[in-house]
Parts: C-alpha cells; sequence; structure tokens
C-alpha cells in the first residue's frame, strides 16, 4: 500500500500541492475554501470575456462585407476605390479634398512635359539629316494593330510628322514652359515617388531606342508615371488610429502654386496650339484619353486659391505599387454590412503574384475591364493586346476554385472613351477578327464584348456562380454611384445567404 501511494503522488504531481495542509484548522480551511472559490470565479469571468469576445469577433467578421477589386493596370480599380468613399464615406471624403491638390498639380505639369518632349523631339528630327530608310522614327509605344483572336500582331507606323513646321512661337513656349521641369520633381519628391515597376520596359529586349521621346521615358519608367507605396502616405492622411503627419503634401507647395499661376496662359496657349494638336494626332498621342489628364482645366486648377472638386480627384491619376487596404464605415446604413473592407491591388504583371492571399474570406471580387483597350498593347509587354491580357486574367479568375463562391463583379469599364475611339473612325474589325461586319458602334460592341466574357464565365467555371456585368465609365461619378449602389444591394444579399449568423 504504501509503494502504491508514493507511485501515485509521482504520477501526479500536484496531488501534493492541492491537499489540503496538515493540521489545518476549521477556521484556517474556512479561508482556504472561500480563497479558492474566488479564484475559480475570476477565472471563470476571464474564460466568459474571452469567449463573449470571440463571439463578438465571429458577428463582426460577419457584418464586414470585404471586396477585392482587380484588373489590369490602369483599368479602373483606384477610380472605383474613390468613387465607393465619395458615395459613402462622404465626410472623411470632404476632409481629404485638399489634400489632392499636389497630386493633380503634377499630373497637369505632366500633361503639359509630355507635350513638350514631343515638340523637342519634333525640332531635332528636323535639324538632323533625312533619315530615308525610315517612314518614322517614333511608333506609339502603346498603341498598334493586333488580332485578339490569333497571335499574329502587325504594328502600324503612325502618319509621318515632316510636314508639321513648329516656328518661334514654339521654341519660346518650349523655354518659358522649362521650369516645370524641376516643378514635376520637386513635387515627385513630396509625394513620395517610388522607383518605376522594373516590369515596365519592352519585351524582348526592346529598349524602346527607336520609340522617340516614350521611348526614353519607358527607359526611365512609364511614360513620366512613377508610383508610391498608398495615397496615406502620399497625400499625409492620418493612419487608422493614428495622427496626421508632420508634413503633407498640401503643405510647402505654395512655391509650386506661383509657378503654375505664372505660367497658365502659356500652359493654355500650348495646348490650344493647332500645330501642336495635330503633332500630337501624328504620333498617336491622344493626352485627353489617359488618367490624369486636366489641361482643359487649365485656368482653374492654376488658380491660386484652387481646392479640388469631388471629380478632380476621382479623375485624378496617383499610381499604387503596393496593396490598399481601405476600412470603410458607410454612413447612414444599418449595422449588418455597414463596415467594408477593400483591396486595391496592383495590377501590374509583376504584382499579380499578390493577389492569391486576398482570395480567401472574400466576398466579392470587383473585376475592371477596360473595355475601349481593344487596340492597345500592355506598357509591361509591347507584344501583348491589352484586351486579350484582361480576358485572360477574367478566365483565371473564373476558373479558380478557390473562388468558387465569390460574387463576381465585371465592370466593362471605359465605354466612354470606347465611345470617343469609335466615332474617331477606328474600326473594331481591324483588332477582333471575330466581330466581323457588326456595326461598329459602342452597344454593339459592348453586348460582344459582355458576350465575350459570359463565355468564359460559362466554360470555366467550375460551378454555376452569381455574376453580374454592368458597362461603366468610372470616372462619371453620379453614373457610378448608381451602379455601386446596385452593387452593394447585390453583395449584401449574397453575403446574407451565406452568412451563419449567431
Amino acid at each position: 500500500m504504501v509503494a502504491r501511494t508514493h507511485h501515485s503522488q509521482l504520477s501526479d504531481p500536484f496531488s501534493a500541492v492541492l491537499q489540503p495542509p496538515a493540521n489545518e484548522t476549521a477556521a484556517e480551511r474556512q479561508v482556504r475554501v472561500e480563497a479558492e472559490q474566488e479564484q475559480k470565479r475570476v477565472s471563470d469571468q476571464i474564460d466568459d470575456d474571452l469567449r463573449k469576445e470571440r463571439i463578438d469577433r465571429k458577428k463582426r467578421a460577419k457584418r464586414e462585407v470585404k471586396v477585392l477589386l482587380l484588373g489590369q493596370s490602369e483599368s479602373g480599380k483606384s477610380t472605383v476605390l474613390k468613387n465607393f468613399r465619395l458615395k459613402y464615406a462622404l465626410t472623411q471624403w470632404k476632409a481629404e479634398l485638399r489634400s489632392w491638390r499636389a497630386v493633380i498639380q503634377l499630373n497637369l505639369v505632366q500633361n503639359v512635359l509630355t507635350i513638350l518632349d514631343v515638340i523637342q523631339e519634333q525640332f531635332a528630327q528636323a535639324e538632323a539629316p533625312p533619315a530615308p530608310s525610315r517612314r518614322s522614327s517614333f511608333t506609339p509605344p502603346r498603341y498598334g494593330r493586333m488580332s485578339i483572336d490569333s497571335t499574329v500582331s502587325e504594328l502600324v507606323q503612325p502618319q509621318g510628322t515632316s510636314h508639321i513646321q513648329l516656328s518661334q512661337k514654339h521654341r519660346v513656349l518650349h523655354l518659358r514652359l522649362s521650369p516645370l521641369r524641376e516643378v514635376e520633381e520637386d513635387l515627385r519628391r513630396r509625394l513620395g515617388a517610388e522607383d518605376p515597376d522594373p516590369e515596365f520596359t519592352f519585351a524582348n529586349g526592346d529598349d524602346g531606342a527607336a520609340n522617340g521621346v516614350l521611348g526614353e521615358h519607358r527607359r526611365r519608367g512609364t511614360t513620366r508615371d512613377f508610383g508610391v507605396r498608398g495615397w496615406i502616405g502620399a497625400l499625409g492622411l492620418p493612419t487608422p488610429g493614428g495622427a496626421r503627419k508632420s508634413l503633407t503634401a498640401d503643405e510647402g507647395v505654395d512655391g509650386v502654386t506661383e509657378i503654375l499661376a505664372s505660367l497658365s496662359d502659356e500652359i493654355i496657349s500650348l495646348w490650344e496650339d493647332g500645330d501642336v494638336r495635330e503633332l500630337l494626332g501624328a504620333r498617336g498621342i491622344r493626352l485627353e484619353d489617359r488618367p490624369g489628364f486636366f489641361l482643359s482645366d487649365t485656368a482653374r486648377i492654376t488658380n491660386r486659391n484652387y481646392v479640388p472638386s469631388d471629380n478632380d480627384v476621382v479623375r485624378a491619376r496617383l499610381r499604387t505599387m503596393g496593396v490598399q487596404e481601405w476600412r470603410i464605415m458607410l454612413e447612414n446604413s444599418d449595422s449588418f454590412g455597414s463596415e467594408w473592407v477593400i483591396y486595391d491591388v496592383g495590377g501590374s504583371r509583376s504584382m499579380r503574384h499578390a493577389w492569391l492571399p486576398y482570395f480567401d474570406a472574400v466576398n466579392a471580387i470587383i473585376f475592371l475591364a477596360p473595355i475601349s483597350c481593344f487596340d492597345e498593347r500592355l506598357d509591361e509587354d509591347s507584344s501583348v493586346n491589352r484586351l486579350e491580357d484582361t480576358l485572360l486574367l477574367w478566365r483565371t479568375i473564373v476558373s479558380s476554385k478557390l473562388l468558387a463562391k465569390t460574387t463576381l463583379i465585371v465592370f466593362l469599364n471605359k465605354c466612354d472613351l470606347l465611345k470617343r475611339k469609335l466615332q474617331s473612325g477606328v474600326q473594331v474589325n481591324k483588332y477582333m477578327i471575330s466581330f466581323g461586319n457588326r456595326e461598329n458602334e459602342v452597344g454593339v460592341v459592348v453586348k460582344y464584348l459582355k458576350d465575350k466574357f459570359k463565355d468564359i464565365l460559362r466554360t470555366e467555371a467550375p460551378e454555376p456562380r452569381t455574376t453580374y456585368l454592368y458597362p461603366t465609365s468610372v470616372t462619371d461619378t453620379k453614373a457610378t454611384a448608381v451602379t455601386l449602389n446596385i452593387v452593394r444591394d447585390g453583395i449584401i444579399r449574397e453575403h446574407l445567404k451565406h452568412a451563419d449568423l449567431v
């Protein structure tokens, strides 16, 4: 018996500790028992609090709606995010308007410098000996004839520009506007410009040397483009739970504002010059179709008291190189679905590896498909048609088993640019053979492309799923607000179907 008791105590080292003290009196026992009961009460309370916290966390997670914005670079993802914040977080949006002034000023400066670079090259070509073996020394970096129905591409050289004669007036404008180069560098530094994406170069080792001034820009990055890590840091916005940084993107730009105000007339004269417009057209450059175009608003933006409007901020171009996560509390909303988490991930091909971790537990994907780019090529690889790349991305998304239960929303975006392109005479069937002899009209093209997306969904999706397709022009804030209302209600309905509410 002694040996058995000894073995029991060795196998349970806590038994000795838990046994009452030897020779314990009745009073001492009562004190000990009361202390143990109090300790158990405290322990049970902690367990109960932890259990309630877990339940609350699950409830919050089920009220929280997570949306992932996907699409290639310059498809309109960040513009959708801006529209969402404008529509559902207006108070915060209004407080941030002034912070965007430096970005819009930079966009305007970049518009001007693109023209000055073209003028500079035109003067250089006029002074250089002729090169009879070449029709033109310039090929637009992103435009060219390429059928998305085959792997064969035929690049179209723009018409020559030798017949366009620039005058002394253009030399004077070029000289007077040259200080804007330093303004550009100053604004880039203030916004925290990062090195450009290394993938934004010509494919197959082509450094763009034959492509004139925009080829040179490609060696430095994408046509005056650059990236920042995120809007919060670049604009000096307060971080969640933190304070606004001491030097914001809107502070210290008085010198920039003064320079722009003093050069307002010259900028307007440059943009309205007929020879300059003809030169840009001959070189295949349509600044008005590019993100961040503000030359038509020069007089307003160069005003010393300029404050960005809602529409200015929506149109502003500020490329992000990382993943932006925005938690948005919907104003005037009920408790369920009142908090949205929206992820805006980079669309360039070097960033697409970062998409996969966000596929898990996301309620919906809004896929941006810029349908006006049927005749354009990727910045990252000039051999790839942009619309073809978008269709391949769509195929990858709908075939993913990880996303089999995820609501998919497709924005067939940039319908406004598509309309202008078709009205200018661009024929869709020269780039999409399967378009055939259909009418070259925006409604017909949109329906044709919508059917293409539906066909891919039908053949590639692992199982039937909820999908919505909307023609959009996300720079149109009023029309986009209506679409976002429909999208929000649809996402919440699907969320409620699958939510196991506690």
